[in-house]
């Protein structure tokens, strides 16, 4: 039994899927769950996007990649569903050992968060990687127990709702008194004030939903 489990961050340029092309063309931020590769090859691929999102909806929707698009809209967000048969970087990477949890596309770069199990699977993830795509490695730490969530308690809120709060909450936006105003965690988040107190109330909502039924 391994008991060391590594929180990782990877930078990932050069890969040519579907998505990454399409933020590359649009400069649309793209929020997207882990893809979920079926026996076929084809990946359900199913993400989020604000701004761009018409221009990005039209891009793959003529992308002879992408089949059955599904979008549909919110106040702040439009969702997509679709099927790629393209496979990204992810699986690569996944293949070696990485459990992905949250990945983002922006202008043709991607980002992806997830854990790895000791150091060994790491090298191994990244030799992986380097021989398709470039990839760095942006930040590498411990698991810690209190990260270590049962899955049975994951909530399902959007990855952009996530990265909110959590960075609101480590921010001090929920300390009495606060500590940050929504304009700064909108500026480390690299959006609006309105955008952020826009995730931050869908978020909630939903947490609380879940919590109180």
């Amino acid at each position: 039994m391994i008991d060391e489990c590594l929180v990782v961050e990877f930078s990932v340029t050069g890969d040519d899927c579907p998505l990454a092309e399409a933020s590359r063309t649009t400069g649309t931020t793209i929020d997207a769950r882990p893809p979920q590769l079926r026996s076929d090859d084809n990946a359900l691929l199913r993400f989020s996007a604000g701004e761009g999102a018409d221009d990005l909806a039209e891009i793959l929707d003529d992308d002879d990649r992408i089949r059955y698009l599904h979008v549909s809209r919110t106040d702040s967000r439009t969702n997509f569903r679709c099927l790629s048969k393209h496979p990204c970087a992810v699986h690569e990477l996944t293949d070696a050992g990485f459990m992905a949890e949250t990945l983002q596309y922006r202008e043709g770069t991607e980002r992806y968060t997830g854990a790895v199990v000791g150091h060994d699977v790491l090298q191994g993830v990244l030799a992986a990687a380097a021989e398709t795509v470039g990839v760095s490695l942006e930040r590498v730490f411990p698991l810690g127990s209190e990260d270590d969530e049962a899955v049975a308690q994951r909530w399902d809120v959007t990855p952009a709702q996530e990265v909110a709060l959590r960075t609101a909450l480590k921010m001090g936006y929920f300390a009495v008194p606060r500590e940050v105003t929504a304009a700064e965690v909108g500026d480390e988040l690299g959006i609006s004030k309105s955008a952020f107190l826009e995730r931050l109330r869908r978020g909630q909502a939903t947490l609380f939903a879940q919590l109180f039924g």
